[in-house]
């Protein structure tokens, strides 16, 4: 599994550990990412950083700042191994 999607399963195990399975049927509503959550995978198809950022994104409506900063918490520990974009939603 790729950077990117290692840290589109962090940010979900993150938000569903506060609001519970909700977490994973907003996940399954963004664009462009595909979920098994039975096997806690999720894979990017299109721009990652795109991906993750509406993600992030799709919480924070939902949830308000709270869930974006838990968002960027669950993220943090792999930032650093991305090679290509930041997301925009997690600077």
């Amino acid at each position: 599994m790729d950077v990117y999607a290692q840290i589109a399963v962090k940010i979900v195990q993150a938000q569903e550990a506060i609001i519970g399975p909700v977490a994973v049927e907003q996940a399954e509503r963004v664009p462009h990412l595909n979920i098994d959550w039975s096997k806690h995978e999720i894979t990017i198809d299109g721009d990652e950083p795109k991906a993750i950022s509406a993600l992030v994104e799709a919480y924070q409506q939902l949830f308000g700042q709270v869930s974006k900063e838990v968002s960027k918490e669950a993220a943090a520990p792999l930032l650093g191994q991305l090679q290509g974009t930041l997301p925009e939603a997690l600077k």
